[in-house]
């Protein structure tokens, strides 16, 4: 593959998609205000650059794996990279916007003549390092035919969802509002059970094989009985996603009570200074408020 990529925001998620990508034989200039990760991405082959602008410099696709949207307008405009994208070319906005501010990022760069395909995954560093994101990706037919090349490359799951920017945060935005939800009700339960002295051992393998499963709780659970696990996606994620849940509620005047009590319980979370611990720590919140 000889297309060149331009790949900005190399933390743990997006240094394991440009790697994917260097793999498959694109041609990957990558940059992070980390020199290291920076540094890490040269050392697998791709190219490091110093700038955002420099990265996007003549390439086909630029794909902004940042934080959120305000973020993204930064490295697009403030720091040159869209100016710096070749002609016609495609960004690739892969970060958890609310809809609304990824349509207000389109309609400024498709002023410019390029394209903007709205594309949130799924399915944390695991998914990242395997190639095996779910990619919810929206924008014109012939934008994401563009593109799906360098999709194609960070998962087997891509789909097509809308032919306008935006439909693709509002998957995303349902996807967190039922993970989110889920992580807290299996705090929950096992908070209760942990209360009247039920080894959660047990409850966690019962459950597991019950009709009660959920991927979240067979992914989680294991998490919630160890004292510190290693972090796979921090509390403080479901505070920024739970809060694009409700803000896209608000817009839509659609009540989400559930969204809204585990975002109180992310919230907590945080408020204790427990935010960059694993989400599954939520139990924390529960331990904390009954005593457990």
């Amino acid at each position: 593959m000889s297309m060149t990529v331009g790949f900005v925001g190399l933390g743990a998620m997006g240094s394991a998609m440009a790697a994917n990508l260097v793999k498959r034989g694109f041609d990957v200039r990558g940059f992070d205000v980390r020199r290291a990760a920076v540094d890490a991405l040269a050392g697998c082959g791709g190219t490091a650059a110093g700038s955002a602008a420099e990265a996007a410099a003549g390439a086909e696709v630029l794909v902004l794996m940042v934080v959120n949207a305000a973020q993204a307008e930064e490295v697009l405009f403030a720091n040159g990279a869209l100016e710096a994208l070749a002609p016609g070319g495609v960004v690739v906005l892969m970060a958890t916007c609310p809809p609304g501010a990824v349509e207000r990022l389109a309609a400024r760069v498709v002023a410019t003549g390029r394209g903007l395909l709205d594309a949130p995954v799924s399915g944390g560093v695991a998914g990242a390092s395997g190639g095996t994101l779910t990619v919810m990706a929206s924008g014109p037919a012939a934008t994401f035919d563009a593109a799906k090349p360098v999709l194609d490359a960070f998962g087997d799951k891509v789909f097509h969802v809308g032919e306008r920017p935006g439909q693709g945060a509002v998957v995303k935005t349902v996807n967190q509002l039922l993970c989110g939800v889920h992580i807290a009700v299996v705090a929950e339960a096992f908070s209760l059970a942990a209360k009247v002295g039920v080894d959660l051992d047990i409850i966690l393998r019962i459950m597991s094989n019950s009709a009660a499963s959920s991927w979240m709780l067979r992914d989680r659970g294991p998490r919630m009985l160890q004292a510190d696990p290693e972090v796979s996606s921090a509390g403080d994620i479901f505070v920024k996603d739970l809060g694009i849940v409700l803000d896209a509620g608000r817009e839509a005047k659609v009540a989400l009570p559930l969204a809204a009590v585990a975002h109180q319980l992310f919230l907590a979370m945080a408020g204790r200074g427990e935010g960059s611990a694993d989400d599954s720590q939520v139990i924390r919140t529960y331990y904390a408020v009954n005593g457990g």
